[in-house]
């Protein structure tokens, strides 16, 4: 039997006591993820590059009577090795463990053909989108580990699946998520309490969209707080066993397998 997110009708308490992370918390998506996950009884950690912005989520959550949040300012263009090992630290020193975390952050670049992309524009991208995804994910591990149940669900696109002209480094870096998503899913099958996954939020009103469709009506876009079962859904208990696979938010569309993993 197959598992669509879109399916899972997620309960008050969903999330309750699970500790999560969510890079991107301030803006967009991944706003929404954080405030949907306090409100369904998680505790989370708001990674993003701009302290004001977080302590706005910050005070939204604590206005809506969730559990506490905690800040975590993390440039991933510029964070060095001892900026992730301080991060970890800090998780591990509060709370001891990680059982979810999200990777939303991320940025558009530039929408030109390869033979013009600028190269400078290329490397940061693909730093920013995939590398560090990689890098974060590499040093909280031990703490993901430590949980009874963890989910790590790395953000893709449409354009991450099958080449699309002018897309450039940024549907580059989606298939390296598509990748990445696979090769750490399969390596953690059977050995840890972790599932690993990727979801696609497809359209959607956030500052990237406009990015890339400037011309696009707004009203035609959903708000990104509507998108948000499909995240609980894979953050919760309900995706359990569900690893490798890659969702949308908007379709029924999935690839990959089901893990054997009960």
């Amino acid at each position: 039997m197959s598992f669509d997110p879109r399916a899972v009708v997620p309960r008050p308490d969903e999330l309750a006591g699970r500790v999560i992370a969510v890079t991107g918390a301030s803006d967009g998506i991944g706003r929404a993820v954080a405030l949907a996950c306090a409100q369904h009884g998680a505790q989370l950690v708001l990674i993003g590059r701009t302290a004001v912005k977080l302590q706005a989520v910050h005070d939204a959550i604590a206005a809506a009577a969730a559990p506490t949040a905690t800040i975590a300012v993390l440039d991933l263009e510029t964070a060095l090795a001892r900026d992730y090992d301080a991060l970890a630290a800090a998780i591990l020193e509060r709370y001891s463990r990680l059982d979810g975390l999200v990777h939303n952050a991320a940025i558009l670049g530039m929408l030109a053909p390869i033979e013009h992309y600028d190269v400078p524009t290329w490397c940061r991208v693909l730093h920013v989108n995939l590398t560090a995804a990689f890098a974060l994910t590499q040093v909280l591990l031990p703490l993901l580990k430590a949980s009874q149940d963890a989910s790590v669900l790395f953000t893709t696109s449409t354009v991450g699946r099958r080449g699309r002209a002018y897309w450039g480094a940024y549907g580059v870096s989606k298939f390296g998520i598509e990748g990445l998503t696979q090769t750490l899913a399969a390596e953690l099958e059977n050995i840890a309490a972790i599932r690993v996954n990727a979801l696609n939020p497809g359209r959607a009103r956030t500052h990237m969209r406009r990015q890339a469709f400037p011309s696009e009506e707004l009203d035609s876009l959903p708000e990104p707080a509507t998108l948000m079962s499909p995240y609980l859904a894979l953050l919760g208990p309900a995706s359990r066993g569900v690893t490798g696979m890659s969702f949308d938010c908007q379709s029924k569309r999935r690839r990959g397998r089901r893990s054997a993993r009960a």
